[in-house]
């Protein structure tokens, strides 16, 4: 899928979203692979905003972790069906899939111990929990055997447009494992 504009990866976020299916034993674990700049955070931001995330969306890179509440959708229509305008069924409770995003950037981890000093056992043991891992190459011995994974590129340079810019074209390829 290739993202010439931030609509574009809106779409394609949503689209994600939509065929996401929960972990059934536990979290929901997706990595994001690209080189810096390629926007991975920019992809979480908009996952997180699709989710009904209000609150500031940075980049996790100097705390690690950061752990977003996602509320239930409005309307107590919504809330009584168990419905969502932006997810469909297998649904939690209240009409979502999970109730907890987390947003960790693994770049700064020398590996998997320090992730495992973090918490990590507790955030991938629930199932409620959709976890996106920026670098997830430095803990690939951490990361569950059943997980999404997200590979985000430039596009090659075309006109005036120079890759690694705002304004440049990403390339999305998602697999799960």
């Amino acid at each position: 899928m290739i993202s010439r504009s931030s609509k574009e990866t809106e779409k394609i976020a949503k689209e994600f979203l939509t065929k996401l299916k929960p972990n059934r034993i536990g979290a929901t674990v997706v990595g994001l692979f690209g080189e810096l700049g390629t926007g991975k955070t920019t992809f979480t931001q908009v996952v997180a905003k699709l989710l009904g995330v209000k609150r500031k969306v940075n980049s996790p890179t100097y705390v690690i972790i950061k752990k977003y509440f996602l509320p239930l959708p409005r309307g107590s229509a919504q809330r009584a069906r168990g419905s969502s305008p932006h997810l469909n069924p297998p649904l939690r409770r209240g009409g979502q899939k999970f109730k907890f995003l987390f947003h960790i950037d693994a770049y700064r981890l020398k590996n998997e111990k320090e992730l495992l000093s973090l918490g990590w056992d507790e955030i991938i043991g629930n199932k409620e929990h959709l976890v996106f891992i920026e670098w997830p190459e430095n803990i690939k011995k951490a990361m569950p055997k059943k997980h999404h994974q997200i590979h985000i590129s430039h596009l090659p340079r075309r006109g005036d447009v120079k890759a690694g810019t705002k304004e440049g074209h990403r390339k999305f390829k998602i697999k799960n494992i």
